[in-house]
């Protein structure tokens, strides 16, 4: 699989990235690193380039590397100019939504929770918090604990949860024998297992947070609970809220706060269309919804842009269950055709169907096809594993995390946690026992420093997309199953229709990095 870039961004800050510019010659740094001494003046020696690197590092000569906030982003080698049918998903993809929608979604359902499953009033009193949960965290259904796991199935100490409350990392390594979560508690399948639950989507955050509030809740009041009872009445709440159309309601009265115009997307669709290629939108939402979206985004004329659009598809078993036929929803009546279906035809609206039936019907099948989505598992997952589309991730937060890696600030915090793990690394190598206190000193500042790093994201969970070295298991997923990701589907526009995106060569932990041949290239350019 192919390293992306939130996977190698920050070990491109690499020794070599660090001298790349310095006073300090990369050779004799290498070579300082590496020279055999004795224990005494090795110490000596480690702490004369501790405070030579940390000046360089801190000097303000560095020059801060930039990536594009509305960039692409690649997984795996993709040539456009082979793509002639591009699909969408409408919530969070055609359509971007403002917070304010996630603190409908909370409201509405608190209130369920009161109304309907009788839980004390005074948990209304609990403020939606939108910087607290984080796309991807995992919720220990058992033990009622939220946390950030890395690709490698450790949680990442300091981003857990019981309600509002940190978690100390004795505990947790108690409850799990360490850090790592066994494949039998996070469960085989995208989704989780029967302990763990992950939740992946925009849509999910107010969720969690509604989870945190009314857990915190119990836990403050001391009033017995199980977290499994708690999680699953929660959820089943914000499913009212989406089923309901108590939902799609509130947003279709309150479009100006709720939905966020961009023109940039537009011009994208307009793009494609003139360019010639087909487009199609397959969404679980019904048609009501994504018409009066869509003419709000639009325009009144958005579906003589689309070949093909499919509502109510209830994905993700649009693309695995065969046994959902295809109806016609009739615009003027507001009710499905009862009659079979054997053409998908342009200025009409199909509900429900499976994806066997909708290749059968247009002949699209492969890697002509490009579908973009939100949802890494429902949106992508399938579509690329079972039948070879290539797919694309829209994910908002990672505009806003690329404006974080892009801060001179920030940069150097990296650059110094490398350059002190390299330090600690020839220290432990090299002075023996005599080591263990300079060891020890410097491993409390690697702490702090992997501390302000994840709090530079989110002060509870850090980045999506790293934990300290590690991907999390949310971006290993987003490898796994998209070929390109970007904040917005507009971000297209900074690319031709014939474009060729190319994956960074990665570096392996055993191989020789080239990252200084990709500067110097920038350099010239």
């Amino acid at each position: 699989m192919a390293p992306s870039f939130l996977t190698t961004t920050l070990t491109r800050l690499s020794l070599k990235t660090l001298f790349h510019q310095s006073k300090l010659p990369l050779r004799a740094a290498v070579l300082a690193l590496h020279r055999p001494s004795s224990h005494s003046s090795a110490i000596a020696s480690l702490n004369e380039l501790y405070n030579s690197y940390k000046d360089q590092i801190y000097s303000g000569s560095n020059r801060a590397i930039h990536n594009d906030p509305h960039g692409i982003f690649t997984n795996n080698e993709l040539d456009l100019a082979g793509i002639n049918v591009y699909g969408f998903d409408f919530d969070y993809t055609l359509a971007a939504y403002s917070q304010q929608v996630h603190r409908t979604i909370y409201q509405r359902a608190m209130d369920v929770l009161i109304s309907q499953f009788k839980y004390p009033k005074e948990i209304a009193r609990s403020k939606y918090n939108p910087d607290f949960a984080i796309r991807g965290l995992h919720f220990d259904v058992k033990r009622g604990l939220m946390m950030k796991i890395d690709s490698f199935h450790h949680v990442q100490e300091g981003t857990v949860y019981q309600g509002l409350r940190p978690v100390d990392s004795k505990k947790v390594a108690e409850y799990y024998k360490g850090f790592h979560v066994p494949l039998e508690e996070i469960g085989p399948n995208y989704y989780g297992g029967p302990t763990m639950v992950q939740l992946v989507d925009l849509f999910a955050i107010p969720e969690l947070t509604l989870v945190a509030n009314v857990l915190n809740f119990f836990l403050e009041a001391n009033i017995p609970h199980d977290s499994s009872c708690v999680f699953y009445d929660v959820r089943g709440a914000v499913q009212s809220v989406h089923t309901s159309g108590s939902l799609h309601k509130t947003i279709s009265e309150n479009l100006d706060s709720h939905v966020e115009k961009n023109d940039s997307i537009r011009s994208v669709v307009n793009r494609l269309y003139q360019g010639k290629k087909k487009l199609f939108l397959i969404t679980n939402s019904p048609y009501w919804f994504v018409d009066l979206g869509m003419v709000y985004i639009y325009g009144k004329d958005w579906q003589e842009m689309f070949d093909v659009v499919i509502t109510n598809a209830r994905k993700p078993k649009f693309f695995t269950d065969d046994s959902r036929l295809f109806r016609i929803y009739d615009k003027s009546t507001h009710t499905y055709s009862y009659e079979k279906v054997t053409k998908l035809e342009k200025g009409r609206v199909y509900a429900e169907g499976n994806m066997s039936l909708f290749k059968q019907l247009t002949q699209w099948n492969g890697a002509e096809v490009l579908y973009f989505g939100d949802h890494v598992y429902s949106d992508l997952a399938e579509p690329y594993l079972r039948h070879g589309w290539r797919t694309a991730a829209i994910l908002k937060e990672l505009e806003h995390e690329i404006r974080i890696m892009n801060r001179k600030e920030f940069q150097e915090l990296v650059r110094w946690k490398l350059a002190l793990e390299s330090l600690i690394e020839k220290a432990a190598r090299e002075c023996g026992d005599d080591g263990y206190d300079i060891i020890q000193q410097w491993l409390r500042e690697r702490e702090q420093l992997a501390k302000r790093t994840k709090n530079a994201f989110n002060p509870f969970f850090g980045s999506i997309f790293r934990t300290h070295s590690n991907p999390t298991y949310f971006s290993r997923r987003l490898a796994r199953f998209s070929d390109i990701y970007m904040s917005s589907l507009g971000n297209l526009l900074n690319y031709s229709i014939n474009h060729t995106f190319y994956p960074r060569r990665g570096t392996l932990a055993h191989e020789i990095s080239f990252d200084g041949l990709r500067h110097n290239l920038n350099d010239a350019v």
